[in-house]
């Protein structure tokens, strides 16, 4: 699987989770349990999943953060 593809879903999934929590925070108001039929719900559950593993993905950013401005400051 191309590296790219898996980066740009995983941050489709940590905005869609970031607005979700946002809308939770200010507005009580559960997005993705309103569109798809409760917190119980089994889609509802996998794009919670799919939420959190991105996030646990999007560790490696820090490493790779840092590995390229390593490599730009030896530049």
């Amino acid at each position: 699987m191309d590296n790219r593809f898996l980066t740009w879903t995983a941050l489709t999934f940590i905005i869609i989770g970031a607005i979700n929590w946002g809308l939770v925070g200010f507005f009580q108001f559960d997005l993705v349990a309103a569109i798809f039929g409760g917190m119980s719900s089994w889609v509802s559950r996998v794009i919670y999943a799919l939420v959190g593993l991105s996030g646990l993905y999007a560790i490696s950013f820090f490493a790779r953060f840092d590995n390229d401005r390593t490599t730009s400051e030896i530049r």
